[in-house]
């Protein structure tokens, strides 16, 4: 994808002037090069991994979000905040890309979390189905406490998955990504990305398994 009004709007709000990337061409580069560049505030290596990754995150964006000016403003935030935040990227943790589209993720999640929060019309609401106000805080804090443990438990077992595996599945499952777009991330084949999610899954479910808790038997 190439230099769109999007990356304009982003020179403008981020107020940066463009900088020389230096005997080598910025395109050559590999995104933790880039990356490090934009931490040291190249306009280049922003643009750079915005050709890059501007189609992976719009397409997350739109999935999520299902609407094409939502999609691109989504687009223009998470590249405000590799601007902001490039400093941030660890490469021992994960790919560039899978740490892009986990910030594009966050982003949507929060979209969405927002149009769920936006007040709704009260003749639409009957009356007679509202909840107790008791049980369900009870209910909610019971569902919270399980759905911290599970979460727990997933990041511990993708903590023992190797790197590779771990990356196919974060992008294809935490941010929604198809096997073709994870391959354009992450530069393989989609045969090879298709074998890591498979082999991936198969070791997560074991690991989930073997570390279910144990309930106490009845009768």
């Amino acid at each position: 994808m190439h230099l769109s009004q999007t990356y304009r709007r982003i020179l403008q709000c981020s107020g940066f002037a463009r900088r020389a990337s230096g005997s080598v061409e910025a395109e050559f580069l590999s995104d933790d090069v880039l990356v490090q560049r934009v931490a040291d505030g190249d306009a280049r290596a922003l643009e750079q991994l915005y050709d890059r990754y501007a189609r992976p995150v719009f397409s997350l964006a739109l999935r999520m979000l299902g609407d094409p000016a939502e999609a691109e403003e989504l687009l223009q935030e998470t590249f405000l905040r590799l601007w902001q935040q490039a400093a941030r990227y660890d490469a021992r943790r994960g790919s560039f890309g899978s740490w892009l589209m986990s910030i594009a993720h966050n982003l949507a999640v929060d979209a969405l979390r927002s149009r769920s929060r936006r007040p709704q019309r009260a003749d639409f609401v009957e009356l007679g189905y509202l909840p107790s106000t008791e049980t369900d805080e009870a209910a909610i804090a019971h569902e919270a406490a399980e759905v911290s443990e599970l979460r727990d438990r997933v990041r511990q077992a993708m903590a023992q998955l190797p790197e590779p595996q771990r990356q196919a599945i974060e992008l294809a499952y935490f941010a929604g990504l198809t096997h073709s777009e994870i391959a354009a991330v992450l530069g393989e084949p989609i045969g090879t990305i298709k074998t890591r999610l498979r082999l991936g899954m198969q070791k997560l479910h074991l690991l989930l398994r073997d570390h279910a808790p144990e309930f106490p038997s009845h009768g």
